[in-house]
């Protein structure tokens, strides 16, 4: 059971769209075989965390990273929709500063790989979205940041019209030219 593995603009950042089986009585894919991510990414991740979070329509979560024990994350959406974003956050990356985004949903079953080095944000897009993530470190609020999510430098094409539902930290997130990054 191959997984198509799709290389986004940002190479590192990868798209994985799983081989569903379906029938008349639903579905069966595996989520995650760390033999078959090995074989078909070349990565050697040690997931450590798994979290699960439900936000309603509107709710946009982040740009969040940990500038220590920096976490990569493989994200996939159980129910609902989501606009999934990355940004290059390594200063000597020839990427720096820029983004890439997926689409992610229930329908669609595509995870979305990002490799440490790299902020994260999300918006829900259906009514609301339950949303899973695998981490490689565990979550360490005292090195966690958070970057605007409407940064003019960044300049990310999201998909709505909407005021998004924020956090008050999202709120309150500091501009790209301004923030604690990764150097390499």
């Amino acid at each position: 059971m191959k997984m198509k593995i799709i290389k986004t603009d940002i190479p590192e950042v990868l798209v994985i769209q799983p081989r569903v089986f379906s029938d008349d009585r639903g579905f069966f894919f595996e989520s995650f075989n760390e033999r078959k991510w090995r074989e078909q990414t070349g990565l050697t991740c040690n997931f450590v965390q798994d979290n699960h979070s439900k936000s309603d329509h509107g709710v946009l979560r982040g740009i969040h990273y940990q500038i220590q024990q920096a976490q990569g994350k493989l994200v996939r959406v159980v129910e609902g929709e989501v606009f999934d974003v990355a940004v290059d956050l390594r200063r000597n990356s020839p990427t720096f500063g820029k983004w890439v985004g997926e689409f992610l949903s229930a329908e669609n079953f595509k995870q979305f790989w990002i490799p440490e080095g790299f902020g994260h944000a999300f918006v829900v897009l259906s009514e609301s979205a339950q949303f899973l993530y695998r981490t490689t470190d565990f979550w360490a609020p005292e090195h966690e940041r958070c970057i605007v999510w409407n940064d003019p430098d960044l300049n990310i094409d999201w998909p709505f019209k909407f005021i998004p539902v924020l956090s008050e930290k999202d709120a309150d997130g500091t501009f790209f030219k301004d923030a604690e990054l990764y150097e390499l």
